[in-house]
């Protein structure tokens, strides 16, 4: 079995051409073309600087030889110095614009490929792994950044070269002409290797972020797993990626490796070649002895480039196969498509769907000209059950996925055509696991209002449960949630959430409901906190409780994808059709919970009035 089939493409991936990769890096660059104008000078003193220095010993040698004296030997040692220290100073001018061009060249390709993670509708995450995508901003864009160190380094190997090269042919054009018949023989052996460079690159990295993956998907489910004591098996899913990493990074580094080993064969013959017949020539007065020393010491760092340009190709693949990766998530298609851009000043929450279909897949109809118009200020319930195509309506008001046929309007406009940043901006959106930021309680209300008073925050607070919830908390609305709201309790991360949309005071509010059980004292409080929302909002609630169910102007009973009842609670109770089979078998329960709950909070109150 391979260890490559274990890897697969993501389905957005796609293969430029050195061109076309070349090109976007340009981009890149140009910006910072100040800094790297100075590291291509320093480039050209650097190479120039190589390669004086064995001009400067063969010519003292050569005055040595004919003039043996002090100051000659003291001329070429302070000759060394000062070319030494030139090259030290253009190398450390050369490494710090590098570094800081580097660096901004990565801080705007991560920003990009960010900024188009985070414009990728639901359903690209759904497909394809956040952690393939995080290893892509973050892992792939470093490896993009060492990819221009690389090629600025071969540059200056390149320079320096060509400078040495003119010297060699003013030393002794005949014997340049056999280091001349080496470099076809190299260069063949370069570019073969460049398409198997890329090839495993691409499956090195694949492997890469398929550990990351794991690891994201692992720590972020670590309490469930502890839960059902499955840290064994989280460790082998572990292990199998870390596995196949390592296996795949072997596989390319043996098949690399054979690179340097024989270029430097290559290389050696050469050298031992050209000594042979460098020491002819000096014997027979053909060359003088610094001569010949400047041809062998040239001849050496001429080699070096030229012999290792498979090498540095090699390590360049893995900066445009790194490229290619980042470009492929930026260039993703997606699937949500917007035919204008009209802005959205305010919502009247007036809700059209016209012959609508919609699916996930191709051959799994979800929604099929369906039909569904909810008047402004209007709050809809909708029950069912689990496939109904109930988080499917919400989804697709609040434009998270593209529907195939017919019509979405709000307020009688296209949603294609509306500006998606404008328009979210009036939606008010709670999940069924409320999601909350590393920080304060204030910080994650103010999540979708920053400019919000804190006054006004805790105006809002007080009128829920008369602000003992808030009370309850260690330091108010500075208590810190911890990752992912794990400091607060479930009732409290939901209360959280519900203030975030009472302070965004949207048009249009979703709520798919919780399911988790809660105190009836905090249950009570949920219930105010959505009361003063659907007060002044049109609603969608994905229903799980009985409570919000009764409080809807109208309920909606779903079965595959179609609406087959509506009306309110007490009416489709009397056609005892689904939603009476549904009240029976779920929701009756509910009631008799409901009614011990306000019996206990009534309770509570009478203790806390005396």
């Amino acid at each position: 079995m391979s260890f490559f089939s274990g890897l697969s493409a993501e389905k957005y991936d796609r293969q430029y051409s050195d061109r076309d990769l070349l090109i976007r890096i340009w981009r890149y660059l140009r910006p910072q073309w100040k800094m790297l104008s100075i590291v291509v000078t320093m480039l050209v003193i650097m190479a120039g600087a190589g390669a004086l220095q064995p001009i400067i010993v063969s010519r003292g040698l050569d005055l040595y030889q004919a003039n043996p004296s002090l100051n000659i030997g003291i001329g070429i040692a302070v000759g060394i110095l000062v070319v030494g220290g030139g090259r030290w100073l253009a190398n450390w001018m050369f490494r710090r614009n590098l570094t800081r061009g580097m660096a901004n060249v990565m801080l705007n390709l991560a920003t990009d490929a960010f900024d188009a993670s985070t414009r990728h509708d639901l359903s690209f995450y759904d497909s394809f792994s956040s952690g393939r995508i995080v290893s892509r901003i973050t892992s792939d864009t470093r490896d993009f950044g060492q990819l221009v160190t690389i090629t600025t380094d071969l540059l200056a190997q390149i320079f320096q070269a060509v400078i040495l090269g003119v010297v060699l042919i003013r030393i002794e054009w005949n014997l340049f002409l056999y280091v001349l018949a080496i470099i076809p023989v190299v260069l063949v052996f370069a570019i073969s290797y460049r398409k198997l460079a890329r090839r495993v690159t691409r499956q090195g990295m694949r492997a890469m972020a398929d550990v990351n993956a794991t690891i994201k998907e692992t720590i972020s489910g670590i309490s469930v797993a502890k839960n059902f004591r499955q840290e064994k098996y989280i460790y082998a899913d572990f292990s199998r990626a870390n596995d196949l990493s390592y296996k795949v990074n072997v596989k390319r580094g043996l098949t690399l490796s054979i690179v340097f080993p024989t270029l430097n064969t290559v290389g050696g013959i050469a050298t031992a070649l050209l000594v042979y017949m460098g020491g002819l020539s000096a014997i027979d007065g053909l060359v003088t002895a610094g001569n010949w020393y400047l041809f062998l010491m040239s001849l050496d760092r001429f080699l070096y480039p030229v012999v290792s340009l498979s090498s540095y190709l090699t390590q360049v693949q893995t900066g445009l196969a790194a490229a290619e990766r980042v470009f492929a998530l930026i260039d993703a298609e997606p699937a949500v498509r917007q035919t204008a851009n009209e802005p959205v000043t305010a919502l009247k929450g007036r809700v059209d769907f016209d012959h609508l279909d919609f699916h996930y897949k191709t051959d799994e109809s979800v929604l099929q000209d369906f039909n569904l118009h909810i008047q402004s200020g209007e709050n809809i319930a909708l029950v069912g059950h689990t496939g109904a195509g109930k988080s499917s309506i919400a989804r697709l008001i609040a434009r998270f996925y593209e529907f195939q046929g017919g019509e979405l309007l709000i307020d009688g406009r296209d949603i294609r055509t509306l500006n998606l940043t404008d328009y979210r901006k009036k939606l008010g959106i709670v999940s069924q696991s409320p999601f909350l930021f590393s920080g304060s309680v204030l910080e994650n209300i103010r999540y979708a209002r920053p400019e919000a008073a804190r006054n006004e925050i805790e105006r809002i607070a007080s009128q829920i449960g008369e602000g003992e919830w808030l009370e309850a908390l260690s330091d108010g609305l500075d208590t810190e949630v911890g990752e992912r709201g794990a400091m607060l309790s479930m009732g409290q991360r939901q209360l959280v959430s519900l203030m975030r949309v009472l302070v965004l005071n949207p048009g249009i509010f979703i709520l798919d409901e919780a399911t988790a059980s809660i105190d009836p004292f905090t249950e009570w409080q949920i219930q105010q906190a959505l009361h003063l929302i659907l007060e002044r909002t049109t609603s969608i609630l994905i229903a799980h409780r009985l409570s919000t169910v009764k409080s809807a102007d109208r309920i909606l009973v779903m079965q595959n994808g179609r609406i087959i009842e509506e009306g309110n609670h007490n009416s489709l109770l009397e056609q005892s059709g689904h939603y009476a089979e549904l009240y029976n078998t779920y929701f009756r329960h509910q009631s008799l919970a409901y009614i011990e709950q306000a019996r206990e909070i009534s309770q509570s109150k009478d203790i806390f009035s005396e």
